[in-house]
């Protein structure tokens, strides 16, 4: 079989290795929608390979060679798949064609008329749910996969019509160059997954041919803000839209920006120069003012109308682990972040700043041992914004302790930037900590990739 192109309609089974994925259980889920058959794998039952289990798939809690039947004929496999696992090595001796997740997601997105591809370095989850507000709002009948649990489609996958498809779309180990975008959405491009690229520069190359996926008669939504925006648009034949902060340089901007006393803003849009009304979102931080506009700018690219823009933005009230507010423990409010970059977590502090609150608290779990000795003086610096700051142990993720580096060097340039806080190892004992030292009325604010969302759970229960 041609791997390059996937005939969905002759299509009678398909296998997922590592199926229990959030990404991965979505894709299972769309298959199934498509009256294929679906088998798939991983270590243990959860909530999500329960509920593709009720849809129809058949599922088993241990990868093993004799998963791969004779019937199967595509294996599809994360990333995180090492080359010797034994339902990999068994489909590939039984000829059956094996995909990796983003070649098959990217194959996938061909089947819908139109394909919206939500890049950057941070804001790619909020902005995706942004525009799937304003899609739904619209009555456009999207397929949405989002990197996140959006409570209004009941999970990360909302099976819609075969016209438009919108998911978000990442750099690391390119593989958003897997992707065939008819609208590609650039929200910025920094310095991360240092791990995999060399630097900046090789970023941005990463950056520049997904925007070249586009075709003709597409269209990139770039941030006019980033630096040398020419570079990444200057050989493009698409429409090229811009948003960003000036709006002589960009053709879609925020005016008259308000702050209200839950950290939430409203602006007047602005596009081409011309006021087309009020925006109020419901979500906090002004970095979100153009996390919005990026999706109002794809929105108006399809012909949708400001009054829906402005309705399906308003309807968007946030996703799981974006400044969630969890709730209280002795009078102080504890809100949950995904922030794990350094311009995430400054993003994220400033909007703590405009919520109501006495002393700010952050627990930070650092996220990955290569992003740390990386991005350190940066992460030191973000960090020093808040009151008082408590380290974990770095999540490792995929990665192993070998570089050098642990939460106590973060802590040492928080001192060196002016700052505050703490190294504690055990999450009992920041819990403990933290129910002595906080006092009502504080913010504490959870913040991290890994399981530190955990603390905050345990506080508030």
């Amino acid at each position: 079989m041609n791997t390059k192109f996937i005939d969905f309609e002759k299509m009678k089974k398909i296998h997922f290795i590592g199926i229990g994925g959030i990404s991965m259980s979505a894709l299972a889920e769309i298959v199934l929608s498509k009256g294929i058959a679906v088998s798939g794998s991983d270590r243990q039952e959860t909530s999500i390979t329960r509920h593709l289990a009720g849809e129809g798939a058949y599922i088993i809690y241990e990868q093993r060679a004799e998963n791969i039947t004779d019937d199967i004929d595509l294996a599809v496999y994360t990333a995180a798949i090492s080359s010797d696992n034994e339902e990999l090595l068994a489909a590939r001796n039984k000829n059956i064609p094996t995909m990796v997740r983003a070649d098959f997601l990217g194959l996938l997105m061909k089947e819908y008329k139109r394909a919206i591809c939500i890049s950057g370095t941070h804001g790619k989850t909020t902005t995706t749910s942004m525009l799937a507000h304003i899609l739904m709002e619209g009555d456009k009948n999207p397929t949405i996969l989002v990197g996140g649990i959006l409570d209004s489609i009941g999970g990360n996958l909302r099976v819609g019509g075969e016209e438009t498809f919108i998911t978000e779309a990442c750099e690391y180990t390119n593989s958003f160059l897997s992707f065939f975008p008819t609208t590609a959405v650039i929200l910025n491009v920094c310095a991360d997954h240092l791990d995999f690229f060399k630097d900046i520069n090789e970023i941005r190359q990463s950056f520049k041919r997904f925007a070249a996926l586009v075709p003709k008669d597409g269209v990139v939504v770039i941030n006019g803000d980033i630096p040398d925006v020419e570079y990444f648009t200057k050989e493009l034949q698409c429409k090229v839209i811009t948003f960003g902060r000036d709006k002589e340089k960009n053709n879609i901007s925020a005016e008259a920006i308000e702050i209200d006393g839950r950290a939430c803003c409203s602006y007047d849009l602005i596009a081409d120069g011309e006021n087309k009304g009020r925006i109020t979102l419901n979500v906090t931080g002004v970095h979100n003012v153009y996390n919005s506009l990026a999706a109002a700018a794809a929105a108006m690219s399809m012909g949708i109308s400001p009054e829906v823009i402005g309705a399906g933005l308003a309807g968007y009230k946030g996703t799981e682990r974006r400044f969630e507010n969890k709730g209280e423990f002795n009078g102080v409010t504890v809100i949950d972040d995904y922030a794990h970059h350094p311009d995430e977590i400054k993003a994220t502090i400033e909007t703590a700043k405009n919520y109501p609150h006495k002393d700010l608290w952050v627990v930070f779990q650092p996220h990955t041992y290569s992003r740390t000795k990386a991005l350190l003086s940066e992460f030191g610096e973000a960090l020093s914004m808040a009151d008082y700051v408590i380290l974990t142990d770095i999540y490792a993720a995929r990665e192993k302790d070998d570089l050098g580096i642990s939460a106590e060097n973060v802590l040492d340039e928080i001192k060196k930037w002016g700052g505050k806080g703490s190294y504690i190892s055990s999450f009992s004992d920041i819990e403990k900590f933290l129910q002595k030292k906080c006092k009502p009325g504080d913010l504490l604010i959870t913040m991290g990739a890994g399981n530190v969302v955990e603390i905050g759970d345990f506080l508030v229960k």
